[in-house]
């Protein structure tokens, strides 16, 4: 190959960069901006559930049974409610997402060693915000009752509430979050959105910068020339893989110091399994440019063949292991999984080449497979 010549078809697809705004919007601002609207807007925790309480009984015991939703950081404490009326309309208009309604005689049931049932309304319009919410109020309730039965044993045997307690829990469990200690979504979100905009963003730039050639006409310069086909691909590739690995740089700042996610693993090793990754996702765009004659095909064929997999079969909002079995083989035929594995890894486990290198395999042959095939499609015709 001729190195001046792949330097200047890399410095005239650099001018065409800077000379269309709208391009280089798409090629700098796009990415970080993706990053923020997603970051901010997309959470799995479930917290400040909006909560309200419908007591019936009036009580210390039922004050104190409703006091422990109230003081949680789980529930945002609404007051309480009149009736099952009122909390059917607040229900209806999503101003609360849950009611508790704590029954008559509920003093005086427990008191007198009998259940009191406690009925839970829960607003089922977000099934997995509402399965958590249902967890926490049964974790509640479980605590409380547990009290209340240590208080009673205590009194009986004449023992500490605190021995009670502790015979009444011959196993406790000790649970300890490893990797994320704080359980922050967030953590394990904004190292996959890097993953997941490093899928988007750099076969968009490959397909349109290619196609735009073709829709211009200029590619028949180029076709014309003694410029080699090996020689155009690398010059007016290296590019868009410097500017997305410049993206990834970006979009690790925005991921440790705006969304506060730690960085465990070695630098080196991720912004070389990166470069590697957007080298992956650029030959996806080359692929596309070679079959469509359009931006706008271009557009719609890559966004099929990055948006979805980037967001349904890499693992950011699904687990692999949750997938169903078609689902878990398409997931492996793509890169998108292989470097969120990498990305979990350096951010949170601190884990590297000894741990990581199947996946890194994976994005090689990945990456030699896609040049490979546009090299070999991707053919140089005289001008006519």
């Amino acid at each position: 190959m001729n190195l001046q010549r792949i330097a200047a078809i890399v410095v005239k697809e650099w001018r065409e960069i800077v000379r269309d705004r709208l391009f280089f919007a798409l090629a700098f601002v796009v990415p970080a901006t993706l990053t923020l609207l997603f970051g901010f807007g997309l959470s799995l925790d479930v917290e400040n559930v909006p909560l309200a309480v419908v007591d019936y009984d009036r009580s210390a015991l039922s004050r104190e049974y409703a006091h422990r939703f109230s003081d949680s950081r789980y529930f945002d404490f609404k007051g309480q409610l009149s009736d099952l009326r009122e909390a059917d309309a607040l229900l209806m208009r999503g101003q609360v997402r849950a009611v508790v309604v704590i029954p008559e005689h509920f003093a005086q049931r427990l008191l007198s060693g009998r259940p009191a049932e406690v009925q839970t309304l829960v607003d089922g319009t977000f099934p997995f915000r509402s399965l958590t919410s249902k967890g926490y109020i049964t974790a509640i309730n479980a605590s409380f009752s547990a009290g209340v039965l240590a208080t009673a044993i205590a009194q009986v045997r004449g023992v500490s509430v605190e021995d009670a307690a502790a015979a009444l829990q011959p196993v406790p469990v000790e649970v300890r979050y490893l990797y994320n200690q704080s359980v922050k979504s967030v953590w394990s979100i904004a190292p996959k959105l890097l993953m997941a905009i490093m899928m988007i963003s750099p076969p968009f730039l490959t397909a349109l910068g290619i196609v735009r050639e073709k829709e211009s006409g200029s590619i028949f310069n180029i076709y014309s020339s003694t410029v080699t086909r090996g020689e155009f691909l690398v010059g007016k590739l290296a590019p868009y893989v410097g500017i997305s690995f410049l993206n990834v740089l970006i979009l690790w700042v925005l991921a440790c110091f705006v969304f506060g996610a730690p960085f465990k693993g070695n630098a080196l090793f991720f912004a070389l399994t990166a470069l590697l990754y957007v080298i992956c996702t650029t030959g996806i765009g080359l692929l596309v440019s070679v079959a469509v004659r359009t931006q706008v095909a271009a557009m719609l064929g890559t966004a099929i063949l990055t948006i979805v997999p980037a967001v349904l079969y890499s693992g950011i909002l699904i687990p692999i292991s949750s997938l169903s079995s078609v689902a878990t083989v398409i997931a492996h035929l793509l890169p998108g999984m292989y470097f969120a594995n990498i990305t979990v890894g350096s951010f949170l486990k601190d884990v590297n080449l000894g741990e990581l290198w199947p996946d890194v395999l994976a994005l090689a042959l990945y990456a030699t497979v896609l040049f490979a095939a546009g090299y070999r499609l991707f053919h140089k015709r005289t001008a006519t």
